[in-house]
Formats: structure tokens, C-alpha cells, sequence
């Protein structure tokens, strides 16, 4: 175990039960969306012609993708409710879902917007598109606006981002929020719905203000007041696995910081060449009043860059996030499967969950086992078992099914099972396990990649 590590054994007592807020959250995102379709009802009187069934069609598109907007900049703001509450993962997966959302409202909004007023002028599109840009007021801005979300669309594409970087993709994100205030100023100019109506032009402002104060609190303002109080700096780096380093962190009074093992944490190293990326790192073991302790593996530059850092580096953090943590476990006995470098997390959760706990290490060799002799360690202390699924000498890979696990867990249907790993990795266990009988909300698995 890293030296400045070793501490002495308090044996897990179970979490407190705390209730998922998903369901609340989501039926106040689909309300707010009924919301605003019944109110372009209510506005709405007949409909006449193709022109105006276009421009109807136009209309309530574009309201809706206004209220996009904000869901997508909120899912943005690093809510801890959302991050810590209901998960970086599931986060993500809305957030995506309400960027394409957004994207295809926009699309639908433009055309039939456009098409409808050129059928009632008796104009071309073409023409109809120059006047509305050109003529009307606040349709610069909003055209302006309106290229830079198909940019961050583009560019949010799984096969685009594979083959950009982490950085240019993620700058290219935060425009995001220049395009939505952009096209702000053209929904209250011009939004039929909103025109003349105080009230819910008020509403209109107050959605929009409330998601600019998340975005400002939670990712400006407290992440300033974290990083003042706790004042953190590389104590020490050590070397774990080929590749593979763990980067011990020291800082004040960090038992305030919140954070639990199975969470993580986004980290700005502020040399040469890393301070303007922010990487999300597990906790790989335990939080300390004084230290934190992360293990990362080189797979860029990033990365590779973290095994050189020095003692006295200063640190830059925001959260802890994640809700891979031991609120989760609605069972006694837990099962964690980590994959390569997957086990950071499961580390900190391998010597905390409470309950029977085996672990289950997938590395390609017995080098490879990045805090192995930790994991040995926590396993004789707390009476846990740890299993290797390592490459043969010839290196076929190990069988994981559904019947090697059960094999290896008979009585896996009854355990909570932790699961962190590479893309690949997780969806083929997690299919495994169902196959094997573990019912879906006993998976638990977490990635952090927005």
C-alpha cells in the first residue's frame, strides 16, 4: 500500500437508505415540456392552409427547442443533485439525449419556419431565408447561434469525437452556451407565443436566469471556494503497473470536501501543458482528512503526463461527482468486476462496502494488476476474496460468460454487482450478468465522459 496511505482498519457499517430522485426529476423535465406545448395550444387559434399548418408546425418546434435549451445547459451545470444523487452516467445520457433533442427541434424549427413564410409571401425559400435573417431583428444573433449548436452537434457525434481531442472537444462544448445566448434575444423578438404575453415572458426569464445561476454557481463560484479552502498539491506520485501511476494529493481539511469512495473528481494539474485540461480521475482509495489518492493509466498525453508530475504541484479540482458509491447496494453480499484500470474506483469501494465482498480483477498479465498488493492486503483484512481473470501464456483471454461467473459466484443472483471498466468491457459483462440472473438494478456502472 502507498506508504502515506497506510492508516488503521475501520470495519464498513452499512449507509443510511436514501431514495433515487430520478423519477422526481424527470417528470419536472417532461412537465416542463407539457408545459410548453399547452401553452402554444392555447395560443393557437385555426389553422388554414399548407402555409400555416407549416408555420404552426414551425412554431411549436421552436418552442420546445427553446426549452431544450435550457435542459441542455442545466444537465451542463454540474448539479450535484444530478451528479452525486443520480450519477454521472445517467447524466451524460440525458444530456446527450437532450442535445439531439435540441438539434433536430432546430432543424424542424428553421425549415418549416421558413417554408411556411415563403408559401404565404409566394416567395422562394432561398429568398424568404435572406429576408428573415437579414431583415428581422434579434436573426443574426440567432443565426449566428444556430451554426454554432450544429458545430457542437457535429462535433458531439460519436464518430467525430473518437477523432478529436479531449480538449478540442471540450472547448467546443462550452460554446454552447454562447450559441443559447445568441438565439435568446430572437425567441422574445419574434416567438408569437411570448410576444405580448408579461407572464410568460417572465416564466421565459426565469427559466433561462435559474439555468444561468446552476452554470455560475456550480461550475464557477463553488469550485473557486473549493479549490480556496482546501488548498490541494501533489504530495507524492508513485508507480504501480507499467504505465500506471497513483498521484497522492494533500490539502486541508478535505473530510469537508464530502467525498466517498467510488466517486471522482475533475483535476486540473496547474504545470506546464496540463492546466487547461480537466480530467475526471477516481478516487482509488479511501478519502483522508488530509489526502486523496488517485491511479491513473498513460493512454494520452494527459495521462502519460501524470507520472512525471512533481511534489508541490498545485491542484485544481471540482466536485466529488458520481453515485457509484455504497448508497447504491440494496444487498449483504457485493460482487465489483473491474477491467484494466477500472479498478480505481472499485479499490476505494473493495475496503469500504460493507457486507461479503469478492472482486473480481481482469488484467491481461500479473503485471498489469495495478494495486494488486493492496487489494491482497484489504482481502485478509476483512475476510474478501479476490479472483484474476488473466491472460493465458498463449494470451487467449479468460472466459467470462454468464456461466463462468456463476461458476465462480454461485449465488451471483443475490449480490449487487459494482462494475467499472473499459466501453467494451462493461456492455459485455453487463450482458453477461443479465444473462447470468442478476436483475438490472443490481448492476451498478458508472463512466464520466462528459
Amino acid at each position: 500500500m502507498t506508504t502515506a496511505y497506510a492508516r488503521r482498519r475501520v470495519a464498513p457499517a452499512p449507509p443510511a437508505p436514501r431514495r433515487s430522485p430520478v423519477g422526481p426529476v424527470l417528470a419536472v423535465l417532461w412537465g416542463g415540456a407539457a408545459a410548453v406545448v399547452a401553452l402554444w395550444w392555447h395560443d393557437t387559434g385555426s389553422v388554414v392552409g399548407a402555409s400555416g399548418r407549416l408555420t404552426g408546425a414551425g412554431r411549436i418546434a421552436g418552442l420546445l427547442c427553446g426549452y431544450a435549451c435550457a435542459v441542455l445547459v442545466g444537465l451542463m451545470a454540474r448539479v450535484p443533485l444530478l451528479e452525486r444523487r443520480i450519477g454521472a452516467d445517467r447524466v451524460t445520457r440525458w444530456h446527450a439525449m437532450a442535445g439531439r433533442y435540441t438539434i433536430c427541434l432546430l432543424v424542424a424549427h428553421v425549415v418549416l419556419i421558413l417554408l411556411g413564410y415563403a408559401a404565404q409571401d409566394g416567395s422562394s425559400f432561398v429568398h424568404e431565408t435572406l429576408t428573415v435573417v437579414l431583415d428581422y431583428p434579434e436573426m443574426l444573433k440567432a443565426t449566428a447561434g444556430t451554426f454554432i449548436l450544429f458545430a457542437v452537434g457535429i462535433v458531439s457525434a460519436r464518430a467525430v469525437r473518437d477523432r478529436v481531442s479531449h480538449e478540442f472537444w471540450f472547448y467546443t462544448h462550452l460554446l454552447t452556451y454562447a450559441a443559447v445566448f445568441l438565439a435568446f434575444g430572437h425567441q422574445l423578438a419574434l416567438g408569437s407565443d411570448l410576444v405580448g404575453s408579461r407572464p410568460v415572458q417572465a416564466a421565459w426569464y426565469v427559466l433561462y436566469l435559474g439555468v444561468a445561476a446552476l452554470v455560475v454557481w456550480f461550475r464557477v463560484l463553488t469550485p473557486i471556494r473549493l479549490n480556496l479552502r482546501h488548498r490541494l498539491r501533489v504530495d507524492s506520485v508513485h508507480r504501480e503497473a507499467p504505465g500506471v501511476h497513483s498521484v497522492v494529493v494533500r490539502g486541508r481539511r478535505l473530510d469537508e470536501l464530502g467525498a466517498r469512495p467510488g466517486q471522482f473528481l475533475r483535476w486540473r494539474f496547474l504545470t506546464e501543458g496540463m492546466r487547461w485540461t480537466s480530467t475526471p480521475y477516481s478516487l482509488s482509495a479511501p478519502p483522508r482528512p488530509d489526502l486523496l489518492r488517485i491511479t491513473v493509466k498513460a493512454l494520452g498525453d494527459h495521462s502519460a503526463a501524470v507520472g512525471l508530475l512533481r511534489p508541490g504541484t498545485r491542484v485544481w479540482v471540482e466536485g466529488p461527482y458520481g453515485a457509484l458509491t455504497a448508497d447504491r447496494q440494496s444487498a449483504h453480499k457485493a460482487l465489483l468486476i473491474a477491467g484494466g484500470v477500472g479498478i480505481t474506483p472499485l479499490r476505494a469501494l473493495f475496503e469500504t462496502l460493507p457486507g461479503e465482498v469478492t472482486l473480481l480483477y481482469r488484467a491481461r498479465t500479473a503485471e498489469d494488476l495495478a494495486l494488486g498488493a493492496e487489494l491482497e492486503t484489504v482481502a485478509r483484512w476483512r475476510g474478501a476474496k479476490v479472483l484474476y481473470a488473466l491472460n493465458a501464456p498463449q494470451g487467449r483471454r479468460p472466459d467470462l460468460t454468464a456461466p463462468s461467473l456463476r461458476a465462480a459466484v454461485p449465488d451471483l443472483d443475490a449480490h449487487d454487482v459494482y462494475l467499472c471498466g473499459p466501453h467494451g468491457f462493461a456492455r459485455d459483462l453487463y450482458e453477461a450478468l443479465r444473462a447470468a440472473g442478476v436483475p438490472d438494478s443490481r448492476i451498478h456502472h458508472e463512466s464520466f465522459e462528459l
